[in-house]
């Protein structure tokens, strides 16, 4: 991957899940992984970027991307208020800046 703003823009990716422990549910804070980046170094380039999450019935949710997560480029994004919904997981979200 570049580090071309033209192609971060628009980046297409899926939430894969929360962030959890074994006790412990976090839905304010996703992980996130985008078909194109392959490994940590190229998923820090993407570190405070902003991403957007589109309901069906057209509800935006934005989030910030704060950090990677693992070695194969998935990412960790923080949501504001009360973060995002069950639904959410395994759908597509925009990098939008």
């Amino acid at each position: 991957m570049s580090s071309n703003k033209l192609e971060i823009l628009g980046m297409e990716g899926v939430i894969s899940n929360y962030k959890r422990g074994r006790h412990t549910v976090h839905p304010k804070h996703c992980i996130l992984v985008f078909p194109s980046i392959k490994t940590a170094k190229d998923a820090n380039k993407l570190i405070g970027r902003t991403v957007v999450w589109t309901s069906s019935t057209g509800k935006q949710l934005k989030g910030t991307i704060t950090r990677s997560h693992g070695n194969n480029g998935a990412v960790r994004a923080h949501f504001k208020k009360a973060g995002v919904p069950g639904q959410a997981l395994g759908t597509k979200v925009r990098i939008i800046n």
